[in-house]
């Protein structure tokens, strides 16, 4: 029995055809959580819907299409949430609204907050329900989409299982247009690879992502012992149905669990702080299989951003190639004064260190 999930619902699930909110879909959905929470799961919602709440309220004729996004969403969060916290009123729920950019998840002050935050919230029993703060996020701080806020979320609260709710079946092993393919309904962590072949870099209509986003979160949830679910969000009770153990869509099967510290240094890409380059030495010692290192000054030949201890840093070799990422134990400032030193304390300890190579 999973004790905390995190349920994604994506853009297309919550639409209809002309991209304005499904209000009968939101009406289900909610009415499946309040079951579920009834059963004393602690859920978390990440949950799309703002700009096509907007299209129903507004109608614009603005050129510039991130203006007209900004516009939408400022618009339709406040109808979405009015239309989540009406629902949920109903069932007797309270449910809170939290708005977030990638910053939040950059600042280790404005990370450890929101956890605080959340598990207040769940202690509390009232569901939150969370979304990309898209009327302030820029380019730089944008999500590649909620799946990926999801895969955050999951990650800071060591959730047992994250759902992604889209608007196909599952992980077809083969062309999404072609009736022939057939959805995979289980898939290990140790095989994932050799389910690469069959992602298209293709995006939903009205969404920001894709079944890319959705499998590379799933790996690097399932990496971190999260398991994934990937269903149709438009079908009747599928989120009680998977809590009931029935087999929908696909399961991605994960391996044993890791740190905090190291689940959210899994998600660093785009929230770093600063980057660290290594010589060769460091970067083959860094990279071994049978040894297990920190970061030394002695091999840092290169420091760059404005980083403080706790922050979190790329880590690239002497090429300037990814190797991985890191929380630093001091400032660029002294990270700079001690490079190439010898018997001086790690730049990044090994257990706060993850190489993705």
């Amino acid at each position: 029995m999973y004790k905390r999930i995190i349920v994604k619902v994506g853009t297309n699930v919550l639409s209809t055809e002309d991209g304005k909110l499904d209000i009968a879909v939101l009406k289900h959905l909610v009415e499946q959580i309040v079951l579920i929470k009834n059963k004393g799961i602690e859920l978390v919602l990440v949950t799309s819907g703002a700009m096509g709440a907007g299209r129903s309220l507004i109608t614009l004729k603005i050129e510039e299409k991130i203006a007209e996004k900004q516009v939408l969403a400022a618009v339709g969060q406040v109808k979405l949430m009015s239309i989540y916290s009406d629902l949920f009123a109903k069932e007797n729920k309270l449910c809170a609204q939290l708005l977030v950019t990638k910053e939040d998840f950059r600042d280790k002050s404005h990370y450890l907050n929101m956890r605080t935050c959340f598990e207040n919230l769940l202690s509390s029993g009232v569901v939150p329900v969370v979304n990309e703060n898209d009327v302030v996020a820029t380019t730089e701080l944008l999500f590649t989409d909620n799946d990926e806020l999801a895969g955050l979320i999951a990650s800071q609260l060591n959730a047992d299982v994250v759902v992604i709710l889209t608007s196909v079946e599952g992980f077809l092993a083969g062309d999404l247009n072609d009736k022939n393919s057939e959805v995979v309904p289980e898939i290990d962590f140790n095989d994932i690879g050799s389910y690469q072949k069959y992602i298209l870099p293709d995006k939903t209509a009205f969404g920001r992502g894709g079944m890319l986003t959705k499998f590379n979160i799933a790996k690097k949830l399932t990496l971190q012992g999260i398991t994934v679910h990937l269903a149709n969000g438009k079908r009747t009770n599928i989120l009680t149905d998977l809590m009931e153990g029935k087999s929908i869509g696909t399961k991605f099967l994960p391996r044993g669990k890791s740190t905090a510290i190291k689940r959210r240094i899994a998600y660093s890409d785009g929230l770093a702080k600063g980057m660290v380059q290594v010589n060769k030495c460091a970067e083959d010692l860094l990279l071994s299989k049978t040894k297990i290192m920190s970061l030394l000054p002695v091999g840092v030949i290169g420091v760059e951003g404005d980083f403080n201890k706790g922050d979190i840093v790329e880590i690239v070799g002497e090429k300037g190639q990814k190797l991985g990422f890191g929380i630093a134990e001091y400032s660029a400032t002294k990270a700079r004064e001690l490079m190439g030193a010898k018997k001086a304390k790690p730049v990044v300890h090994y257990n706060h260190l993850v190489i993705n190579l």
